[in-house]
């Protein structure tokens, strides 16, 4: 455990562990494509933590021999429900849909679910490209704490944290992070 502010930094899930979990979520995802074939497939990441969950999951589809969908990004920053209340605000990103989105089946991926209103607005900003045929939700960690009616279809890891904790997925080679892992900061 290592201090942060006035809390506490712990964590929960080294890389090996998140390892696992990405590989699990590869192996569904090529059974899902496997169980469809001749649809066309796209995985989008929600910009941050959903875009190098992305990277990791299509690197282990390659190991699998797995086919590999058309990969894409949302940015959400308009279609948030906090933007003009002064709440965190993101830094403006851009939204990377190089494939036809109406009629593909789309694979949105995110690092932790909580209260599902990142994951509305990234459905706001998919449904802006076309209407996919479907959409599948994808998370590392489903942290439970939900405020909209909003489930992963498909979760690495599943965890109950208190309203006031942050859980947060570090991803190597940014934010100085040196290996992959999720950590739970308390308050």
């Amino acid at each position: 455990m290592s201090s942060v502010g006035s809390g506490s930094s712990t964590l929960l899930f080294d890389a090996e562990a998140v390892a696992a979990c990405v590989d699990g979520l590869a192996g569904t995802l090529a059974g899902w494509m496997s169980a469809r074939p001749g649809e066309a497939w796209a995985m989008v990441g929600v910009q941050r933590g959903g875009v190098p969950l992305v990277e990791r999951i299509t690197a282990a589809l390659k190991r699998r021999g797995a086919p590999i969908p058309e990969i894409g990004s949302v940015d959400i920053t308009f279609y948030r429900d906090d933007l003009y209340r002064g709440i965190d605000r993101s830094v403006l990103g851009e939204t990377h849909l190089p494939m036809e989105v109406e009629g593909a089946g789309l694979i949105l991926v995110d690092d932790v679910l909580f209260t599902g209103r990142t994951v509305r607005a990234a459905l706001g900003e998919v449904w802006d490209y076309g209407r996919p045929a479907f959409i599948r939700l994808v998370t590392l960690v489903d942290r439970g704490g939900h405020e909209l009616p909003i489930r992963p279809d498909l979760a690495g890891v599943t965890l109950t944290a208190r309203r006031q904790d942050r859980v947060v997925v570090r991803w190597a080679g940014s934010e100085g992070a040196t290996q992959d892992g999720v950590w739970l900061e308390s308050a």
